[in-house]
């Protein structure tokens, strides 16, 4: 029980050192003459998530879910509204509990869009294309 709790507050740290969520260079929030994002969901994801659910998507067992093949993004508006205000507290992905905190994500909706895309498209998911229209109407219900 120790070793579980030191783990989980280690990455807690590591989290909070990193800076995971941050802003750390430019924030691109520019489109193209036809309304597609230029934002790239990969570049949002390794600068903003990579850190806690790792570049396979895999997560860290016991501490961060899974993002690979999870369950939790089927509920596209829970999915955005998670990135945007964060999470604490017990969650349940592919069946195993997590307890531990997600900080808000500092995101503009295009960036949100792209990164919750890339997840949606990638480690193993088939899920939809998410729009900056669909984040802003979920931040909007949050206020």
């Amino acid at each position: 029980m120790k070793k579980i709790y030191f783990i989980a507050i280690s990455e807690l740290i590591i989290l909070f050192v990193s800076s995971c969520g941050g802003n750390s260079g430019s924030t691109s929030t520019s489109s193209s003459s036809g309304g597609q994002s230029t934002v790239s969901g990969a570049a949002v994801y390794n600068r903003s998530c990579i850190t806690c659910h790792q570049g396979t998507g895999a997560g860290i067992p016991g501490a961060f879910p899974p993002l690979a093949k999870s369950d939790f993004l089927a509920d596209k508006e829970k999915t955005i509204s998670q990135v945007i205000k964060g999470y604490q507290g017990e969650l349940v992905v592919n069946g195993v509990k997590y307890n531990n905190v997600m900080p808000p994500q500092q995101l503009n909706d295009e960036e949100i869009a792209a990164v919750l895309t890339y997840v949606n498209t990638s480690f193993g998911n088939s899920g939809a294309a998410i729009t900056a229209d669909e984040v802003k109407a979920v931040r909007s219900k949050l206020r």
